[in-house]
């Protein structure tokens, strides 16, 4: 058993189980430094076993820490059931926002004596809190994403398309060591920077465009998101003004970020602004969310859920103003809660570039 481990088997305790079986490539990672992507970690008193198969073999025994290795081959379930791999555990806790149905009644036919307790946030609270560590990889993976769009900044001018620029953003990630992406670069310009998820597209680049790029990378295990709205060519007095505003409301977002306040009140104080400059309305998503091993994690900044921020939880602030068929404007940063106020990990700047 390691510290996480016991978390763990302290956050099912605390859920009235007195197990878990944990399948989740990022609650693999973070309970016991796995970080393939086939694999069952199965906790109770005084044990935890890791079952892979053989492909993981040399990398379970090279990476795991705090629980015994088991590799039968594909039957990994089979396996935890027919050796008795839970103990005495009676009632299990099972994360079921990341186990499929198909998964959950697999264990339910070949556990027949144990209770599996579905629980939606299992882990949540426990994952949110970062150590120092790991706010050192995400703080690395969002200067890695910074530094790229920095490069590719150059060639963000008129005639370009959407796809193009997102392309370079992909290659110079993975040529400058990031794993992966955390998700699809977002490009969108012109009117379809309204769209706050618009893919980027053939559309091409026109003077006078405000461009959403919305981009991260993952390095070492953690994930960077970042958001910078940049405009080609002078933008105009009220894309000018609409800047201002978001940039104000993500001020205000990360000042209201204490331990252990709401989520809703960083949403609110964030919102607020952008209400009382008249854009209300076209604020149409929450301020932020949780990130770390995946790019959304708990806890959530919106006004819509009840969560509450403990600090060392690091979440991303991205106010955004969206006018349909006009333009868009949205700006994000990575931060970490601390007792004496939000902590930017985020080296890029957040003045309006014009290119």
């Amino acid at each position: 058993m390691t510290p996480r481990t016991d978390d763990v088997l302290r956050a099912a305790r605390a859920a009235g189980a007195d197990g878990a079986v944990l399948t989740h490539p990022a609650h693999l990672r973070w309970a016991a430094g796995f970080t393939g992507s086939s694999g069952v970690l199965v906790v109770s008193a005084g044990a935890a076993h890791f079952v892979t198969d053989g492909r993981y073999d040399a990398q379970a025994r090279a990476e795991v820490a705090g629980a015994e290795i088991h590799v039968p081959g594909y039957r990994l379930f089979e396996h935890v059931a027919e050796n008795g791999l839970l103990g005495d555990a009676r009632r299990v806790a099972v994360a079921s926002s990341h186990t499929t149905l198909a998964s959950f009644n697999r264990l339910v036919g070949l556990l027949p004596d144990v209770e599996l307790i579905p629980l939606d946030d299992f882990l949540d609270a426990e994952i949110a809190v970062k150590t120092e560590e790991e706010i050192d990889r995400l703080r690395a993976a969002q200067a890695l994403t910074c530094e790229v769009l920095e490069s590719v900044l150059p060639m963000i001018v008129a005639g370009v398309a959407e796809s193009d620029v997102a392309a370079e953003l992909v290659y110079h990630h993975l040529k400058r060591g990031a794993e992966r992406m955390s998700f699809e670069p977002i490009v969108a310009s012109g009117p379809r920077g309204a769209l706050p998820h618009a893919r980027a597209g053939e559309r091409r680049l026109e003077r006078g465009d405000m461009v959403v790029i919305d981009v991260g990378g993952v390095l070492d295990g953690y994930s960077a998101d970042l958001t910078r709205t940049v405009a080609v060519g002078e933008p105009g007095a009220e894309a000018r003004r609409v800047y201002d505003v978001v940039l104000q409301a993500q001020r205000a977002g990360k000042a209201a970020l204490t331990p252990g306040g709401a989520g809703r009140a960083a949403d609110a104080a964030a919102r607020e602004v952008i209400e009382a400059a008249g854009y209300g309305e076209a604020f149409t998503h929450s301020l932020g969310h949780g990130i770390g091993l995946e790019t959304h994690e708990w806890p959530r900044l919106s006004r819509q859920a009840d969560d509450v921020v403990p600090a060392g939880a690091a979440v991303t602030v991205e106010p955004g103003i969206y006018l349909k068929g006009r333009f868009g404007v949205r700006i994000e940063d990575v931060v970490v809660v601390r007792a004496g106020g939000a902590e930017t990990l985020t080296p890029m700047g957040t003045d309006l570039v014009v290119l």
